[in-house]
């Protein structure tokens, strides 16, 4: 090859080279914004970025292109590729990447919060300090709020907190916040911001025992004093049955401890330290002193607290709050060593006589001091004997002169107003309906002194129902019977039919009730009184059948019918059974025993003849043959 060929070749490809290093070095040179601008900078173009505000943001020294690397020229593809913010943050994006929110972003949870969510519009971001930034603290219960009020949506996360920025927005934080208080903890405190995790996760600011040093950020003299506490060192331990703050004061719903609504409230201090010492399963298992609840609220301090004393010693008043150590520590304020001073607070002067006895002075046996019990067994047993002594006599009194009254009303004698047979069906409706009464309210109200017959006897309750039952239902036919295929019976149900006349004689004695008439009005047969009160056993006898016959073949109804009309059943027999009982006792015994007209009894249903007052308050008719 010549020497001028040579030289021809090396010239071009010395220009090539020179063209290509300008176009390498053109292609490095980033794109001016204002190329980008041109399109994005018209309010009337596609997505529009306002120059102004971009400027002023927290991003505005950079070029468009910082962030959207994969635009080197002008127009550009659309959609453009979505922009990795682990770019330039790549600590946070990594924390983030791992937290809850990082990780159901990573599953495609569409809801789950992600930098633009909490941190707003990327072209428009500012300083974190600055007020108008989202994640600023003062709005960042705001700024959660726009995931976290929405309920209904975050329901199906099912998040432990259902409804937790209304509830913040009521707690000692929340109003703290509206009031401007710069300290007021929000949710990143507690919660944490990028590295956000469940309460489960031993990595959460939330777990259990970071919970007394998530707290202690802001309330640092009381984490140390915790710390020390027999509950601080608990948790330490490993513990969990040990409290931490959340325990005591509550998660979003904390209140004030001078709140009423306050779980720390003095009133309220008992319940909240009985969540752990009135609970079976964790005084076994670290072999705490029993039933200090109990006693408590049984001595004179329980007592006063019960009854809306504020000034009475709670728990936190004796014992501490923060700073509770075992009494066998020195330093506890329960400790023998330091009661006269402890109590000394609010009886000033007592003495060190004051360890000599039991604090909780309850009534639990083998809790108290020995002279206690002997003093309470000594007047159980003068109770006993005394008042026993004295109900008898007056029972026996009661019961001869009772016995003297009956003498006298059947020598008085009178119309007969009840036979024989319809005194039995009577007698056969007292006794099953008082053991229906008795046995069916004992299932209901198992913990009540008059049920004790069938603790631990539950098949006796049942089958005392079940026959009780069958003897009412019985009764029902044969009366439906007597009163349909008998002479005497269908004169009786003539005379128990409701008339108008019933709606008059009503307002003419309630017209003689008010004074407003000088003379009761007389009544025939049956008045308005028992025709009311008979129906009314008619009514609920086929209330009480129906809804009973259900509930016995609950297996029949649990398979033909849906579980709501199971319940409905019930509570219309339970509701049913007030309604009948509360009528017997108002009604019923009023005008057959408290009627000053004829107490201590009316008779009749012993006797059969009609007392005198009936004979003076009813027209004259005739009985229905016999």
């Amino acid at each position: 090859m010549s020497r001028g060929r040579q030289l021809a070749i090396g010239a071009a490809l010395a220009v090539t080279a020179l063209l290509a290093s300008r176009a390498a070095t053109a292609a490095a040179e980033p794109l001016e914004d204002s190329a980008c601008f041109s399109c994005h900078g018209d309010p009337a173009a596609g997505r529009f970025i306002h120059p102004e505000k971009f400027s002023a943001s927290i991003h505005g020294h950079n070029h468009c292109t910082s962030c959207h690397a994969d635009i080197a020229a002008v127009p550009h593809d659309v959609p453009v590729k979505p922009v990795n913010c682990s770019q330039c943050h790549q600590l946070e994006a990594e924390v983030y990447r791992q937290s809850d929110h990082g990780l159901a972003v990573h599953r495609g949870v569409q809801e789950a919060a992600s930098c633009r969510d909490c941190h707003g519009n990327p072209h428009e971001l500012v300083n974190v300090r600055d007020p108008a930034s989202p994640v600023e603290r003062a709005n960042i219960p705001a700024t959660c709020a726009r995931c976290h009020s929405q309920t209904k949506e975050m329901a199906k996360f099912h998040l432990n907190q259902a409804a937790p920025i209304a509830t913040y927005e009521e707690s000692v934080h929340g109003l703290a916040l509206k009031q401007g208080v710069p300290t007021a903890a929000v949710c990143t405190d507690c919660h944490g911001s990028h590295d956000l995790h469940k309460a489960t996760n031993d990595a959460s600011k939330l777990f259990w025992q970071q919970i007394p040093q998530t707290c202690g950020k802001c309330h640092e003299n009381i984490k140390n004093t915790y710390a020390r506490s027999v509950h601080g060192t608990a948790v330490g331990a490993g513990k969990r049955e040990a409290p931490v703050c959340t325990d005591c004061h509550g998660e979003h719903t904390i209140a004030a401890v001078k709140q009423a609504t306050s779980k720390v409230y003095p009133s309220h201090i008992p319940e909240t330290c009985g969540q752990c010492h009135a609970t079976e399963r964790i005084v076994t298992k670290y072999q705490l002193p029993s039933h200090v609840v109990d006693t408590y609220m049984d001595s004179f301090h329980g007592l006063a607290l019960q009854l809306g004393s504020l000034r009475a010693a709670n728990c936190a008043s004796c014992h501490g709050a923060h700073d509770i150590l075992p009494s066998g520590d020195e330093r506890s304020s329960v400790n023998p060593k330091n009661l006269a001073k402890t109590c000394g607070v609010c009886h000033p002067g007592v003495g060190g006589l004051v360890a000599k006895g039991q604090i909780h002075s309850g009534t639990q046996p083998g809790l108290e001091h020995r002279a206690v019990s002997v003093v309470r067994n000594i007047y159980f047993w003068l109770i006993l004997l005394t008042i026993g002594g004295m109900f008898l006599h007056n029972l026996l009194d009661f019961a001869r002169k009772c016995s003297r009254h009956y003498q006298m009303k059947k020598a008085a004698g009178g119309r007969l107003r009840m036979t024989l047979n319809e005194r039995i069906q009577h007698g056969v409706l007292l006794a099953a309906f008082a053991t229906l009464a008795y046995t069916g309210f004992a299932l209901k109200f198992p913990q009540a002194w008059w049920a004790t017959p069938f603790v631990g006897r539950i098949d006796w309750r049942s089958l005392g129902h079940r026959a009780a039952a069958l003897i009412f239902v019985a009764l029902a036919l044969y009366h439906l019977w007597f009163m349909c295929a008998t002479a005497r019976g269908r004169k009786e149900l003539k005379a128990l039919w409701p008339r108008w006349r019933d709606a008059i004689d009503l307002l003419l004695m309630m017209g003689f009730y008010l004074g407003l008439r000088q003379d009761r009005p007389a009544v025939g047969r049956y008045s308005y009184v028992e025709k009311a009160e008979y129906w009314a056993l008619v009514w609920g006898s086929i209330i009480m059948t129906l809804t009973g016959a259900f509930l016995t073949w609950q297996d029949w109804t649990l398979r033909v019918l849906p579980k709501w009309f199971f319940d409905v059943m019930t509570a219309i027999h339970y509701y049913e059974a007030i309604l009948a009982c509360l009528a017997i006792v108002i009604w019923h015994m009023y005008f057959v025993m408290f009627d000053p007209d004829e107490y201590p009894m009316k008779w009749t249903w012993v006797t059969g003849q009609s007392s005198e007052a009936d004979q003076r308050h009813r027209k004259p008719d005739d009985e229905p043959p016999n």
